[in-house]
């Protein structure tokens, strides 16, 4: 798990995005690739396109709890809520762990502050006033943990 986690870290260092970063470190395990991961997953940066609303780093642990087991069939109420229980469960230990699942609060951000698309650069400055970095991390390892729960 540790090497998932740190693959996590590295490519959100690398310049890739919060969501990006935690689907990419998983999905080799539900058979995409890099590169289909890294595109699947990149408008959920940012707390969704950079609008600072759920985490990106969240989303991205959602998207994983949708390739373990998500429904296939449309009228599989069951399949659905199992999916949803489980989205459930990763909120609530990815806000115990980190105070929210919304990217603005999690920023310190004024919620009625506009926020432009440009992303920033990653410059020092950027890694010591963001804790993306730890989010990054614990989302990565909140999934981790899930699979060594479940034996996956």
């Amino acid at each position: 798990m540790e090497e998932r986690v740190n693959l996590a870290v590295s490519l959100f260092k690398e310049g890739f995005n919060c969501s990006q970063s935690v689907v990419a470190a998983y999905a080799d395990l539900y058979g995409f690739t890099r590169e289909q991961a890294l595109k699947m997953s990149a408008s959920f940066g940012g707390g969704i396109g950079r609008m600072r609303q759920t985490c990106g780093a969240a989303c991205g642990l959602f998207m994983l709890a949708g390739l373990e087991n998500g429904c296939t069939e449309g009228r599989n109420k069951d399949g659905k809520e199992a999916n949803y229980i489980l989205v459930q469960e990763l909120a609530e230990e990815f806000k115990k762990r980190n105070g929210s699942i919304i990217c603005s609060q999690l920023l310190g951000l004024d919620k009625n502050a506009e926020t432009p698309a440009t992303p920033e650069a990653r410059t020092a400055e950027y890694y010591k006033k963001r804790p993306c970095v730890k989010i990054v991390e614990e989302a990565a390892r909140i999934w981790g943990e899930y699979l060594e729960m479940n034996k996956k």
